[in-house]
């Protein structure tokens, strides 16, 4: 649900402002239900049984949810806002985050058919498997608790950008000052792969960039900058164009974010979450969004993609011409998320010493 009713939502924009006609949203969701229930109406063989009987349960209870949103989308578009049930709120909100605000799935570098509010991303679809192939999962060897950390994606010949905070978990300061180095017994790679296999398919080639050094971790906001060496067998692609100034207007520009969206308990409804969108964690996503908010000589830019924990060190990507605008850092429950507004960085000497690709 949009900020301010009922349930409270991550996404920062408000229902109406995704879809625009409400009632059309309503008609097409309801449509798109009762041909699933047709379509699935028949009995399995009982050799199946088992399986069916947990198909079925989240059948049912993702229609059950999506039916209580259409009422809901209904009702918002009557504004009867203050009519909206708890169920019919949740149910609003899964169909933004469904439709309004999706993370697809990016297999062997590329996404399915988007329709509808996305179908804007077909016609973007190369530039868009340019950015794809730039974006990798950190991943880490000698940590006492984690595999893998967040996201990363190159900016310069040799070099990645990330968070700060995902830095920490592998480096430390050497001199209480401006250098860093490896914590002891640890290394960390970058790995452009990490997606969900196709069906039936063995998962495909991994060839991770080694991290060989940290440039450094930035003063003032959540980025650090590390260099990195292709494989033996590979070689770097060139980096992403990053953003040397600013787009011409920010609130309700179309963006989107890659990167490795990770399971998060701090979202209402986890169990019923999962029910519904049989999720999966920790693969490569596509997850396009907006822009909302950015104050002129501010260090945040505010989006509402939908994002998660993994997503820490993912690139905010102008949809109009693929220029990284910001570093998403993180997200409040009921408000949005934050990124790095870069082009407020383009003298900072740290992203000299890492020759990022302004543009």
């Amino acid at each position: 649900m949009p900020n301010g009713s009922p349930g409270g939502s991550p996404v920062a924009t408000a229902t109406e402002r995704i879809f625009g006609d409400l009632q059309e949203v309503a008609a097409r969701v309801r449509g798109r239900l009762e041909a699933e229930i047709t379509e699935s109406s028949y009995e399995l063989p009982a050799d199946m049984a088992p399986a069916s009987e947990i198909s079925r349960f989240a059948r049912d209870e993702r229609a059950r949810v999506l039916e209580a949103g259409v009422s809901g989308l209904e009702k918002l578009a009557t504004h009867r806002e203050d009519e909206l049930d708890g169920d019919e709120s949740f149910g609003v909100e899964a169909i933004v985050l469904m439709e309004g605000r999706p993370a697809i799935l990016v297999q062997r570098q590329d996404f399915a058919p988007q329709h509808d509010e996305w179908a804007v991303l077909d016609g973007q679809r190369p530039a868009i498997r340019e950015s794809l192939t730039r974006v990798g999962r950190v991943e880490v060897s000698g940590h006492p608790r984690l595999d893998w950390i967040g996201t990363a994606f190159l900016v310069g010949p040799r070099a990645v950008m990330t968070n700060r905070h995902v830095a920490v978990e592998f480096a430390r300061s050497a001199d209480g000052g401006g250098r860093w180095t490896f914590d002891h017994g640890m290394s960390a790679r970058v790995d452009p792969a990490e997606e969900l296999p196709l069906a039936g398919e063995p998962p495909g080639a991994s060839v991770p960039y080694e991290i060989t050094e940290i440039i450094g971790v930035h003063p003032d906001v959540d980025m650090a900058l590390l260099r990195i060496e292709p494989s033996a067998d590979g070689a770097l692609p060139t980096p992403l164009a990053v953003a040397a100034d600013a787009p011409a207007s920010v609130p309700g520009r179309q963006v989107y974010v890659i990167g490795y969206p990770a399971w998060d308990g701090r979202r209402n409804e986890p169990e019923s979450m999962r029910r519904i969108f049989m999720d999966v964690y920790n693969v490569k996503r596509l997850q396009p969004g907006a822009a909302t908010e950015f104050t002129p000589g501010g260090l945040v830019l505010k989006h509402d993609c939908s994002t998660l924990g993994g997503n820490s060190g993912s690139p905010v990507l102008d949809l109009t011409d693929h220029r990284v605008l910001g570093l998403h850092f993180g997200g409040r429950y009921g408000t949005g998320n934050f990124s790095v507004p870069l082009w407020e960085l383009v003298d900072d000497p740290l992203l000299t010493a890492a020759e990022v690709n302004w543009v």
